[in-house]
């Protein structure tokens, strides 16, 4: 039976990633896999957090690309207007993409859109008392899902897991 580096741990506490890393360590013996570790785990982490969102949210007849924005909307105070650029930006939706989610949103009731005094071309997009009650039961879920996601973790190690994705964070989009 081949002898695992002192660095891997035990089969039943193997994760994905740890699966990688061992196929990356035996082909390409020269690379560091330390960083790959972490960035595998981020990316992974993420389609598991978003696929298992979408499905929750799902029953209640949204994406999770728009409680995105709806959940923008909301957290902007009232009265929960934004315009498309604005929504864009802390969205990360291309112009074509964050128009066809408006359109939807629109189209169900959940937001309206009414030219900006400003500027007339650009249409402000604000939720109506049906979306503010959607965003509110689905962000519900969204908070749920997260801390059961985390529950495993003590209180410290959330707090440290937290300020450490923020460094990476900010250092990358720096």
């Amino acid at each position: 039976m081949p002898t695992m580096p002192a660095n891997d741990p035990a089969p039943s506490e193997q994760d994905v990633v740890d699966l990688l890393l061992q196929d990356w360590r035996r082909e390409r013996p020269d690379l560091d896999a330390t960083a790959m570790a972490v960035v595998g785990r981020i990316l992974h982490l993420g389609r598991l957090l978003e696929t298992d969102i979408s499905e929750r949210l799902r029953g209640g007849g949204i994406s999770y690309t728009e409680l995105d924005v709806l959940a923008t909307l909301r957290r902007s105070g009232s009265p929960y207007r934004l315009t498309p650029t604005a929504l864009r930006k802390s969205v990360l939706l291309t112009s074509g993409a964050m128009t066809a989610c408006l359109n939807r949103l629109e189209a169900r009731g959940l937001i309206v859109r009414t030219p900006e005094a400003g500027d007339r071309r650009a249409l402000a997009a604000s939720l109506t008392a049906q979306g503010i009650a959607l965003v509110d039961q689905a962000i519900g879920v969204r908070f749920e899902q997260a801390a059961q996601a985390v529950s495993g973790l003590s209180a410290a190690e959330q707090a440290e897991l937290a300020q450490l994705l923020r460094k990476l964070r900010l250092r990358l989009h720096a």
